[in-house]
């Protein structure tokens, strides 16, 4: 029995000790990725606050036309304004799991396992699969943010 457990640790060290990586290892650049978010940003609201002017400008000298009397110009209507400053294209949804749904499923499941081996019943899995799940979810939201998955929302400009 000794030399059993003496053999299998030996091939857990050995098997331990490979160096050669088994998946390639992609390097992200996490801070580009950020800061041309920002950018991303920074020109859409750009983009808005110059539709804005153009929308206040265009009802400023219908205003000035409609207190002279004069008959309104056809081209200075709003909708034409505000579609001639053009849309901003959204950035491609990212595919596949995000790190919290992950997070939430594994915590989910070894909650559940742990609570039915605690508990000995049902009700104990249920509680062990919803403080995992939560739990789980938390770490991978905070693994997102990381990530650049999910950016943090901030106040909409007026």
């Amino acid at each position: 029995m000794k030399k059993l457990f003496v053999l299998i640790a030996l091939i857990a060290v050995f098997a331990a000790c490979n160096t050669q990586p088994k998946v390639p290892v992609i390097i992200v650049d996490t801070l580009a990725i950020k800061q041309k978010a920002i950018l991303e940003e920074q020109a859409r609201v750009k983009t808005e606050k110059d539709s804005i002017a153009a929308i206040a400008a265009a009802r400023r000298a219908n205003n000035r036309n409609n207190e002279r009397g004069e008959a309104r110009n056809p081209g200075t209507n709003e909708a034409q304004v505000s579609s001639a400053s053009g849309g901003t294209a959204e950035a491609p949804a990212k595919k596949g799991w995000s790190a919290a749904a992950k997070g939430t499923v594994i915590g989910a499941g070894a909650g559940a396992i742990a609570g039915g081996i605690i508990g000995h019943n049902l009700g104990g899995a249920a509680i062990g699969a919803a403080a995992g799940g939560g739990a789980g979810y938390l770490i991978g939201r905070a693994k997102d943010r990381k990530t650049g998955r999910v950016v943090k929302k901030t106040a909409p400009v007026q």
